[in-house]
């Protein structure tokens, strides 16, 4: 009897185990796909799934009956070359400023929307239309599943009719630059269907030999006529069946399987010119790519996407059973369940589409990245650079993705040429300038209106892009190409800064605003942030490069006139010159925290009491608000070293957004929503997960300084500090366990840590870091109204260590637990 109970459970106990590794493998296997046991519902856009290789996006609804691929083409936009500057705005100037200083904001908002604005407010970013692939017999279904594996960046679906298994994998190509879709039957000569294009622009559809041929237009749009011509050119190869081209569709019969090709082209050569043979590039693409088998151009796109995505890893833990459910039932879990492996899988689908919408030599990533359904979508889908170009971007460098910049560096050097129009027409001054939007063909001047479009600093923020990245990298050939975009930047800043009658040895930015927040005012505290950051770092850039000693001097000076940031009577950070700020607004904008994130002028070492102050502004302003002020709060929070609040961020940000729930910051397809949907809540969730887990910004790298208490134990690897430090580490029970560091271009190191380190070479730090890409610049003692009722900061001890590094030397940190 014992005998047969030991067997017994010595069965049940490795079915146990069996099943227990099962899961494991499943949680493994399904680790970073979007995975789905129903086709998209009611053709919700939202639960289509992206594919994109920078330039070509699509969305893939994987309906059995109608598939279509809502199709994307970066520089399809209406309108053609054009400016919107408007010449009565000089002369306006004084008269504006004056207004400002004397308290009298609504009429300079007024004169202001009379005198600097015009009837154009930009060009929107248009759909390309869909291909539609028409399957009658297939509306009874059964076994159905749909995936985005965003570790090849392709999706897939399969499901069966009657006893015929179609699976279908569609991705945008890497290598080929071109939509590719395989579909296959299981049982020869099932499969049958019909192809049709679905678009609506003014367009014509015909045939050329084998490929069906869309040409289209984008519109014209506020007075600019649109100028944009594309083609979609579709083909079908097959290895049996009959392929029939007329001059609407394309009919599949009797075929097992086929390859579809969509190759895409317009006109657009740059922001100035449109005069590209868009049909023979999208012809030559189309051939081009229909000479390989779909297996090896499957193979090699993943191969060039993987050289970018695999870089990075990330851990933060799972739980038993999750990946193991539909997408959309871990988003709806998440609250009760607090599944970390979502969270991994969100900040991957996050440079999943940094890689997928921005690539070099194409456009950056607009405000829905590459993929819009509509002819007039949300804000244009244009770049809106008061935050959210930003933003889209703010994940790049950190997470290992740094030649997804090019696109955003390439877009900046043209708004430093077109912007110098703009600057000497509107304000008669030096350099260039952006306001707070822009599109594919370059418009600074402003738009919308004064509230909102009236902010000269939009430049300015971009270019502190260009320092960042020189940070990371220490490419002074890099710098050095791009430090006249930097010197035109701060040459505006010169210009434009005037004395405050109140303030006299203050210089302010006037007129401006605080964005889309508050009255038309002078010297704004994000606008002095950004003009301390913008001087500062263009001298430092002259100094490094050894070149205009004069301008250097120039430039250190002016930035101490610039007024120092404030405490006001609610000890919270002042976002104008004068104390204004309510304590009850939850607006979304929290534009004077820039200073902490993501600037770093403002310290829990070097500023506590602005580092305090900050914090009660955060607070004031409240957990939820829409997807990219989410984002935004996640990497606040992160910044102000408080992991279990920024934890609680990314918990609002999880929340199911539907027909049920209008509500709710996640779409099925993992979009954030703002809503309606924008890329840059994505982007900044991945940004400020990677800012929990290592910041760089203020003087050391600092291993996990806001790790919550819901990531007991994770690893990530391929994490990238300023000066060039690629980071993996691994933590236990809270604690950080061990530090790889990779130093790609030596250099000091210096590391901060909550726990005691060991490690061979290992010094104590003393003093300021010998390594500038490490450290900050600080700007003025704040001052602090007598009202403002300071409580000091409880921050936990820091270790802090320093070891030389070479170029190619890896250094290893130990955390003896013992």
């Amino acid at each position: 009897m014992r005998l047969i109970l030991a067997v017994f459970f010595n069965v049940i106990f490795i079915g146990i185990i069996s099943l227990f590794n099962s899961i494991l493998y499943a949680q493994n296997k399904n680790a970073l796909k979007l995975w789905y046991d129903k086709p998209v519902l009611d053709h919700t856009w939202e639960q289509a799934l992206p594919i994109g290789n920078g330039r070509l996006g699509a969305m893939v609804y994987g309906i059995p009956q109608r598939e279509e691929l809502q199709l994307n083409e970066e520089t399809i936009y209406a309108g053609g070359p054009y400016r919107n500057d408007n010449h009565h705005a000089l002369a306006a100037l004084p008269e504006v400023r004056q207004l400002i200083f004397d308290g009298k904001p609504e009429k300079a908002d007024q004169l202001l929307n009379q005198s600097f604005f015009t009837k154009t407010h930009g060009m929107p970013y248009q759909t390309g239309g869909s291909v539609v692939l028409n399957f009658p017999d297939h509306k009874e279904y059964q076994n159905y599943y749909r995936e985005l594996d965003i570790e090849s960046a392709v999706a897939r679906s399969r499901y069966t009719v009657g006893d015929v298994t179609y699976t279908r994998q569609v991705f945008s190509s890497f290598a080929d630059d071109v939509i590719m879709m395989q579909i296959t039957a299981s049982k020869k000569g099932a499969l049958n269907f019909e192809m049709e294009y679905a678009n609506p622009s003014d367009n014509r559809v015909f045939k050329s030999g084998q490929s069906l041929i869309l040409e289209g237009r984008g519109s014209s749009h506020e007075g600019i006529k649109g100028q944009i011509i594309y083609q979609e050119h579709t083909a079908i190869k097959n290895k049996d069946g009959i392929v029939a081209v007329t001059n609407n569709k394309i009919t599949v019969s009797g075929a097992t399987s086929v390859v579809l090709y969509i190759s895409i082209a317009t006109n657009f050569v740059n922001y100035k010119t449109v005069d590209h043979d868009h049909t023979n590039r999208a012809a030559c693409k189309l051939s081009s790519a229909q000479k390989k088998s779909f297996q090896a151009a499957l193979n090699q796109h993943t191969a060039i996407y993987n050289k970018q995505f695999a870089r990075f890893k990330l851990d933060l833990g799972r739980k038993v059973d999750a990946a193991n459910m539909p997408i959309t039932q871990r988003i709806e879990n998440f609250k009760t369940a607090q599944d970390p492996s979502l969270v991994a899988l969100l900040v991957q689908f996050g440079r999943y589409l940094l890689i997928c919408s921005s690539q070099p030599g194409g456009q950056p990533a607009n405000l829905q990245g590459i993929w819009n359904k509509s002819m007039n979508p949300p804000w244009d889908s244009k770049y809106t650079v008061n935050i959210n170009t930003e933003m889209n971007y703010w994940p790049a460098e950190v997470t290992n993705l740094s030649e997804t910049n090019e696109p955003l560096f390439q877009m900046i050097k043209e708004l430093s040429e077109s912007g110098r129009e703009t600057a000497r027409i509107l304000y008669g001054a030096d350099g260039w300038v952006t306001h707070h939007n822009t599109d594919l063909w370059r418009v600074t001047s402003p738009i919308d209106f004064a509230a909102a479009g009236m902010w000269p600093t939009g430049g300015t923020w971009l270019t502190q892009h260009v320092w960042e990245h020189y940070l990371y990298t220490g490419d002074k050939k890099f710098l050095a190409e791009l430090y006249p975009v930097m010197k035109g930047a701060s040459d505006f800043i010169l210009s434009i800064l005037i004395p405050h009658p109140k303030h006299p040895d203050w210089l302010v930015i006037s007129p401006s605003i605080s964005p889309e927040h508050g009255p038309i005012s002078a010297g704004v505290t994000m606008d002095n942030q950004l003009a301390f950051d913008i001087l500062t770092r263009t001298a430092l850039a002259s100094e490094i490069l050894d070149q205009d000693p004069d301008y250097h001097t120039k430039l250190v000076a002016t930035a101490r006139q610039i007024p120092p940031m404030q405490v006001g009577r609610y000890t919270q950070l002042q976002e104008w010159l004068e104390d204004l700020d309510d304590p009850k607004s939850d607006h979304r904008h929290v534009s004077h925290l820039y200073g902490l994130y993501p600037g770093n002028q403002i310290s829990p070492y070097r500023t506590p009491e602005l580092f305090e102050a900050a914090r009660n502004s955060l607070q004031y302003r409240g957990d939820f608000a829409t997807g990219w002020s989410i984002g935004w709060k996640i990497n606040l929070w992160a910044r102000l070293l408080d992991g279990n609040k920024a934890y609680q961020i990314i918990d609002n940000m999880l929340t199911l957004a539907d027909k049920m729930n209008p509500e709710g910051r996640t779409y099925p397809n993992m979009f954030t929503a703002h809503p309606p949907f924008q890329i840059d809540g994505n982007f900044g969730l991945s940004a400020g997960v990677a800012e929990m887990l290592m910041q760089s910004h203020d003087g050391a790298v600092h291993v996990l300084p806001a790790l919550p208490e819901a990531w007991v134990e994770g690893s990530v690897e391929g994490m990238v500090a300023r000066g060039g430090f690629h980071i993996d580490m691994n933590w236990k029970d809270g604690s950080v366990h061990n530090i790889t560091v990779t130093s790609k271009i030596g250099g000091n190191l210096r590391v901060r840590s909550y726990w005691p380190l060991n490690s061979k070479g290992l010094k104590e730090a003393m003093g300021e870091n010998p390594n500038i890409l490490l450290n900050p610049v600080t700007g003025k003692e704040a001052l602090v109204s007598a009202q403002a009722n300071l409580k000091g900061n409880h921050l936990r001890k820091v270790y802090e260590y320093d070891i030389p590094t070479q170029a190619g030397g890896k250094y290893v940190f130990v955390h003896d637990h013992q």
